[in-house]
């Protein structure tokens, strides 16, 4: 496996530095390794003071590490007095592997953390020993003494920061449009998008993503242009957690894949279980289908359902069609329109209508709303204001069964809701017997 050392400053809430470092290894499937360089107290609102490890501690530890594990690559972030980065320099010196400068100043949420005597010992002494530095426009025009306001400017500083000893450079665009700049002996442009939500630590997340893909023997620019995806998806996964900057989430894009793994497997699973065991006289003409979303779902794309439909054959439910996000923008809305009520309501799946089939859904205690087509106002779309208007009439509690009665050219239908896609499919498969048999 991988391994990659951080060298930096602990935050105690978590947001950055060694925290923030340890979660983008492990999240890129590295296993990390640390070096405590100095101790903060701050939260999401600021650093309001700080401790520097002794530098003969710092050198134990990185001692204690590197003699009984092979690093693939480093990278180095709070680096607060000119003794630490002067040490510093001296262990990476001594040992040979690339690693990564990560030139922390100041904290996302405000405070110092690098003293201005120790940027001259950093660009002097640890700055033409690495394979890149990675400073953002502030950091950059500290280094530079260049003014940055676009990236005609950013280019230059990164040029004057290469020829000051630098092998590379990447000058990151959090302040120029989100584009990053990075220089080594050819300048190369790294597009990104500016994202919404919070960045606390998204400095020290991207160096780490960097240092990551590095160390998994990643080309620098494919390394670049990986860490730039892998930032923008953390900071969009950023959850506050205090009256501050947002920390940017590293393990959010992993959470959501696999909760969208774990929707696929669920309708997948689902349809297994109306195809086996539900009787084909509950499948309306035009077919049905069962969905079901991710937690926080916001679009169609969101939702999970068969492509085509589950029809009728050969006297039986069939599907027609893979199991896809995006598959069916029609019952997709009826699940986002639930969801709007009540988020745990993330699956639906719609049935043949008949009063013997209303009759079992009663029986069996389920909560039962219904909608009028007639009333339906003209220009809006039939599901999300047919749902809609059947949950505010049960009292804005989203129920277990919708219905309708249908219209000119349109099928009357039931629509089963649940939490999962498996358990409303039981459901169905339950509805379906007690109404065959009465």
């Amino acid at each position: 496996m991988p391994t990659a050392l951080t060298i930096a400053g602990v935050d105690p809430g978590g947001g950055a530095g060694i925290a923030a470092d340890l979660k983008t290894f492990a999240a890129l499937g590295v296993h990390g390794t640390c070096v405590i360089a100095s101790l903060t107290a701050q939260n999401t609102r600021g650093v309001m003071s700080s401790y520097d490890i002794p530098v003969d501690f710092i050198e134990e530890q990185f001692k204690a590490v590197v003699s009984d594990i092979k690093i693939n690559c480093a990278k180095t972030g709070m680096l607060s007095s000119p003794e630490i980065v002067r040490n510093v320099a001296k262990l990476l010196k001594d040992n040979r592997f690339p690693f990564v400068i990560d030139p922390v100043m100041a904290a996302e949420a405000g405070g110092e953390l690098l003293k201005d005597d120790a940027v001259n010992v950093l660009i002097e002494e640890l700055m033409p020993l690495c394979t890149v530095i990675t400073p953002n426009v502030a950091e950059a025009e500290r280094l530079s003494g260049l003014k940055i306001t676009d990236l005609k400017d950013a280019k230059k500083a990164a040029k004057k920061i290469h020829d000051m000893g630098a092998i590379a450079v990447i000058v990151t665009g959090g302040h120029l449009g989100g584009t990053d700049v990075l220089f080594d002996g050819d300048v190369t442009y790294i597009e990104g998008t500016l994202v919404k939500g919070g960045t606390h630590g998204s400095g020290c997340t991207h160096s780490a993503a960097i240092t990551a893909e590095l160390a998994k023997g990643t080309s620098l620019l494919m390394a670049a242009q990986r860490a730039k995806k892998f930032v923008e998806r953390a900071i969009i996964a950023s959850v506050a957690i205090g009256g501050g900057t947002a920390p940017v989430n590293q393990i959010g894009p992993l959470l959501t894949d696999a909760q969208r793994y774990q929707v696929l497997r669920s309708v997948e699973e689902a349809v297994g279980i109306i195809e086996k065991n539900m009787a084909q006289e509950l499948i309306p003409e035009v077919g049905c289908n069962i969905a079901m979303a991710v937690p926080n779902a916001a679009s169609p794309h969101d939702v999970a359902a068969v492509q085509g439909r589950i029809v009728r054959l050969r006297g039986a439910p069939h599907s027609v069609g893979c199991v896809a996000f995006g598959a069916s923008s029609h019952i997709a809305r009826i699940v986002l329109t639930a969801m709007h009520f009540d988020p745990s309501m993330k699956a639906a799946m719609n049935i043949r209508y008949s009063q013997e089939t209303l009759l079992v859904c009663e029986k069996i205690g389920l909560n039962i709303a219904s909608f009028s087509r007639e009333d339906e106002p003209e220009d809006v779309a039939t599901m999300e204001w047919g749902v809609g208007e059947a949950i505010k009439m049960a009292g804005g509690r989203v129920p277990d069964v919708i219905f309708d009665t249908g219209g000119v050219g349109k099928e009357a239908m039931i629509r089963l809701l649940g939490r999962d896609a498996v358990e409303v499919a039981r459901r169905a498969v339950e509805i379906a017997k007690r109404t065959t048999s009465m």
